[in-house]
């Protein structure tokens, strides 16, 4: 069987998987064994078979598995989001539709061969920073749950960070590339590059409030670095920079400090100043209240699971129990349907994703495919850890996404990008493996 019937036959799985999910959603809703639990399931497989199209004429040889864990991604979280509230799985199912026409513009200009990106590595690098600066203008920048990271433009509204982070993972991919033998030497004028990102990273905590975002972009920076000089010490120095920076913008940004605060201590026996209402209150009732009862939704779960559309989101008067269940508190709310077992399953299929991804950077012949590869899978798992770990209480809470499967725009388009150049960095590699040497570029 050839990568792309294999791929096919894979979404086609993706596609009852569907169905099975929207048809138990109905049934807990209404009762009923709806037909519109089939048609989403036919419009899902039809999207992504055309996704599927586009992949097979421009990167034959791509990795065959990472298009449909990305449909199965996408599954589970617009049937979450649609038993949580249909008219934002209506707008979620617009996004994956732009998500597949981003995703296929993108193999289609850079199917001949990305590797030209790199030519315009510093532009890529401009771009970024300025749309990180972007949430920091005044009328355009929004604050939205005490961190600044959108932008608004009449009724659009979307996360530039979102596509920065491609952005700085192809300037850094060409940058590295390009500088890996001069940083190697470990000299301390090459110490510039390093301390100039970690100040960036800086920044962006201070501008908005968002110790997730900071660490995300930082962590993508020290991970590339590690692989592209093999200097562990590189990697090391740069968490002790970003340590000792966080403790600098802990003493002076007051939401980074409670952040830290209700991820040490969420409950409290007594009643301490809540800035919300300006009084005094537990802290599980004000500051830690979206924590507290995220946990509370995970253990509710228990082992086996609610059931899809039988968990308990909100109260008796129709009120929602968990603010933002559907972007940053999803997998709260996936934990309680799903239980143990299919939460557990969920993050199977993330790792998958990542093992397929850095799979691809292993094989990938040249400098700057194999970083580019090894940016964006990091960026991915990162990302991911960084908000699973903050509902669960691993590290502190922040606002990022949990890719393919929160409610939002601009993740979901900048991840169907991120796909694009795995797929087109996997689709070099696979072709390059089967050419002999004295054929090869």
């Amino acid at each position: 069987m050839t990568l792309r019937n294999r791929e096919l036959v894979n979404l086609f799985v993706v596609a009852v998987i569907t169905g099975l999910g929207f048809a138990s959603v109905y049934i807990a809703r209404q009762e009923v064994v709806s037909t519109a639990s089939l048609s989403y399931a036919l419009f899902f497989f039809g999207l992504y078979v055309a996704a599927h199209a586009v992949a097979r004429l421009t990167v034959p040889h791509a990795d065959p598995y990472l298009l449909p864990l990305t449909g199965l991604l996408t599954a589970f979280g617009v049937t979450e989001i649609y038993r949580l509230d249909p008219d934002n799985a209506f707008r979620q199912g617009l996004w994956i539709v732009v998500g597949v026409a981003a995703f296929s513009a993108t193999l289609i200009l850079l199917r001949h061969d990305f590797r030209r990106l790199e030519s315009y590595k510093y532009i890529f690098g401009v771009t970024a920073i300025g749309l990180l600066i972007l949430p920091a203008l005044p009328l355009i920048g929004q604050t939205v749950n005490g961190a600044r990271l959108w932008v608004k433009a009449g009724p659009l509204q979307f996360q530039p960070g979102e596509l920065a982070k491609i952005f700085l993972i192809v300037f850094l991919a060409g940058y590295l590339r390009e500088k890996r033998e001069v940083l190697a030497q470990g000299r301390l004028k090459d110490f510039g590059p390093l301390l100039a990102i970690w100040g960036a990273a800086m920044l962006v905590l201070v501008e908005t409030n968002d110790l997730g975002s900071a660490l995300l972009y930082f962590g993508i920076f020290l991970a590339m670095l590690y692989v592209a000089t093999a200097k562990p010490w590189f990697a090391g120095a740069g968490m002790v920079l970003f340590v000792a920076g966080a403790a600098v913008v802990y003493q002076l940004v007051s939401r980074v400090e409670t952040r830290v605060t209700i991820w040490l201590h969420p409950w409290t026996d007594e009643k301490v100043f809540c800035a919300q209402t300006g009084g005094l209150a537990l802290r599980q009732e004000c500051d830690s209240y979206q924590l507290v009862k995220s946990l509370y939704s995970i253990g509710n779960g228990g082992f086996g699971g609610k059931g899809l559309g039988k968990g308990t989101f909100s109260n008796s008067g129709g009120d929602p129990l968990i603010p933002y269940l559907n972007t940053d508190f999803i997998y709260s709310a996936l934990a309680q349907e799903l239980g143990l077992i299919g939460i557990a399953a969920l993050m199977l299929v993330f790792m998958l994703f990542c093992l397929r991804g850095f799979r691809i950077a292993l094989l990938a012949q040249d400098g700057f495919s194999k970083l580019l590869a090894l940016g964006l899978t990091f960026g991915f798992a990162l990302q991911t850890f960084i908000i699973v770990g903050g509902v669960l209480r691993v590290i502190p809470l922040t606002g990022i996404t949990l890719p393919f499967v929160s409610y939002g725009g601009s993740s979901v388009v900048a991840n169907f990008i991120l796909l694009a150049g795995l797929l087109l960095v996997s689709n070099r590699a696979n072709a390059t493996a089967n050419i002999p040497m004295e054929g090869r570029p």
